[in-house]
């Protein structure tokens, strides 16, 4: 089959489309014919080096696709051959076959083309497990969320809306601002002219956010904790602006807030499977019902996976950058 290999870590040429062996799902698993794969910023890592797969997972980038169940492997039961599916994965998806944990698809919901649908698995498992399942948001709390017309930002926008809360964002532009706005985040911060931590606690009396989700990491550790209101839940998911920084304890103890650092990628197939199951009854009906929705900015055919990668690079993108196969 063909997949995009990295011979050499490196810049987005170290992406090579390649002939490799089609995988074999193994007990428990499924073949999917690949439609579509997301491209995440933990490709970008994995190919520069800095985020190899788990132990026993495919070298291939891709970590979310769309597609067509092929085969079955051994004791996989409610899936059949033809389903049309997405899946979260932990590498392997830049490909026109892989192999996933029958415990890790789920079906295209109803009113989703079958190839923006690999805009979903990624984004979905990741924000609901953040921001509901560790942070417990509740209706009537704040959100903020940087990077808010990232992919998942654009998805944390529309969950906490979809339960009624409040949503602050960041963004670096105002086209990013305005398409946040339109998906229903009401506090609209550009990062390059505003203190969020001033723009939210003026919006929200003094009060703050209940729950901050951040791809920021070390940058913003500080006045993430500033930002936070009483009570309140920090969930680190990315590390863009560094690994290491400085946090006050006394601020942090005082506000009876708590710090949480998360990834996806590495956790047990059984934690997995748990975040699919509540991304399904959860969230899927909100999809399907037309109040969430994939925001796809662009699609790159599979051989220009180079491309994808530097437009995700660039940061000028709104939403889900996707590789279509075939």
């Amino acid at each position: 089959m063909k997949a995009i290999t990295i011979p050499e870590p490196g810049g987005p040429d170290a992406l090579v489309p390649s002939d490799v062996d089609t995988p074999e799902p193994r007990s428990g698993e499924v073949l999917v014919r690949v439609a579509a794969a997301g491209v995440n910023r933990a490709d970008t890592m994995q190919r520069q080096g800095l985020y190899p797969p788990p132990p026993g997972e495919s070298e291939v980038p891709g970590l979310e696709v769309s597609g067509t169940v092929e085969a079955l492997g051994a004791d996989v039961t409610g899936w059949a051959e033809g389903d049309e599916v997405c899946a979260l994965l932990a590498g392997g998806g830049y490909a026109e076959y892989v192999r996933v944990p029958a415990t890790q698809l789920l079906p295209v919901p109803a009113g989703v083309s079958l190839a923006d649908a690999a805009a979903l698995p990624e984004v979905a498992c990741t924000v609901w497990s953040n921001v509901f399942l560790t942070a417990n948001l509740q209706p009537g709390e704040t959100l903020l969320v940087h990077g808010g017309s990232s992919g998942i930002g654009t998805m944390a926008i529309q969950l906490a809306k979809a339960v009624g809360a409040t949503v602050a964002v960041t963004a670096g532009t105002p086209a990013k601002l305005d398409a946040c706005g339109a998906l229903g985040a009401d506090i609209l911060v550009d990062y390059r002219e505003e203190d969020f931590v001033e723009r939210v606690k003026e919006a929200t009396d003094g009060a703050g956010a209940n729950v901050v989700l951040d791809n920021m990491g070390a940058k913003y550790l500080d006045r993430n904790v500033a930002v936070l209101a009483t009570s309140g839940r920090l969930v680190v998911i990315g590390l863009q602006g560094g690994r290491v920084g400085e946090l006050d304890l006394g601020v942090l103890l005082a506000k009876r807030a708590a710090v949480v650092a998360t990834s996806l990628r590495a956790r047990p197939l059984a934690e997995k499977a748990a975040i699919v199951a509540a991304v399904r009854e959860h969230v899927w009906p909100l999809v399907e019902d037309g109040v969430v929705r994939p925001v796809v900015h662009s699609r790159h055919p599979l051989a220009a996976a180079a491309e994808a990668h530097r437009e995700l690079e660039a940061s000028g993108h709104i939403g889900k950058i996707l590789l279509t196969v075939g």
